[in-house]
């Protein structure tokens, strides 16, 4: 594990002080993302792009939402997310339909295949996010991020 408040650069240098936070952010996101690339296609066989579409999908999984919202969420383009969303749809993971009253918008839900999907794989994946997360992070770092994350406060434990 890695304490990044002991490295003499951890006051960021010539970075300002939200640069370097952001910066240590990133590379903390990174390798959250890296740990869950594996177990992502493994429990649930899609990459890890239409991972983060169906994880918006399965914050209110009672309700769709459009491509359009997807994509400014995702910050990808309308054109990529079209491909990933006929994946998805293919895998039976998703529906998409015309929204009543719009004819260009389109509306993408979770199937009952994917919700199934999630409760099997969530603890998985949960476990995931908090190992990578402790394996980077040293206890100044894991504080500030339990601060912003309550759930992940209250079952991170410092080793």
């Amino acid at each position: 594990m890695a304490d990044f408040s002991d490295c003499p650069s951890a006051s960021g240098g010539l970075l300002p002080g939200e640069l370097h936070a952001w910066m240590l952010m990133l590379a903390a996101t990174g390798a959250v993302e890296q740990e869950l690339r594996s177990v992502v296609k493994e429990r649930l066989d899609v990459s890890h792009d239409e991972f983060l579409v169906l994880c918006l999908l399965a914050a209110d999984p009672g309700q769709a939402l459009r491509m359009t919202r997807i994509a400014e969420l995702l910050g990808r383009p309308k054109t990529r997310l079209t491909y990933q969303i006929a994946c998805l749809q293919h895998a039976g993971l998703v529906t998409r339909k015309s929204v009543c009253g719009d004819k260009r918008g389109v509306e993408v839900a979770l199937t009952e295949k994917a919700r199934g999907l999630f409760k099997d794989a969530s603890g998985v994946l949960a476990e995931t996010v908090k190992e990578a997360l402790a394996r980077f992070m040293g206890p100044t770092q894991r504080e500030a991020m339990c601060a912003l994350m309550p759930d992940f406060a209250a079952e991170a434990t410092p080793e």
